[in-house]
């Protein structure tokens, strides 16, 4: 059993950077492959970026490409996203999902871990 709680959301003008941390419970967390999602009032989840297990590959949203940055601590057993030129558009709840396997994976259902999720709001 792996349970994930996010931090770190909260206001900032467009610009502006942020750091996600996802804490997460449990002996097995080095063997997760590791996903941050997102959603926004009135629209789907959708994948935002993703880091494997063990060797620590990377997959990014085209939408955050060059701007977010996924990374993970093994021994704090701690998930990082580091988004740095914010805009109003990258306004949501964001999640970070654990999932077994060695690949990251864009689908939403492929992860059976979810934290509660924290809001992050970017005004113009």
């Amino acid at each position: 059993q792996v349970e994930l709680v996010e931090s770190g959301g909260g206001l900032v003008q467009a610009g502006g950077s942020l750091r996600l941390s996802c804490a997460a419970s449990g002996r097995t967390f080095g063997s997760f492959t590791m996903g941050w999602f997102r959603q926004a009032p009135g629209k789907e989840r959708e994948f935002v970026a993703g880091i494997s297990w063990p060797n620590g590959n990377t997959n990014y949203g085209n939408y955050v490409k060059g701007r977010f940055t996924i990374s993970r601590d093994g021994t704090k057993n701690t998930v990082f996203l580091q988004m740095n030129s914010l805009k109003p558009e990258d306004t949501a709840v964001y999640y970070c999902a654990a999932r077994r396997g060695y690949r990251v994976s864009e689908i939403d259902r492929e992860y059976e871990y979810w934290g509660q999720g924290t809001q992050v709001t970017v005004s113009s």
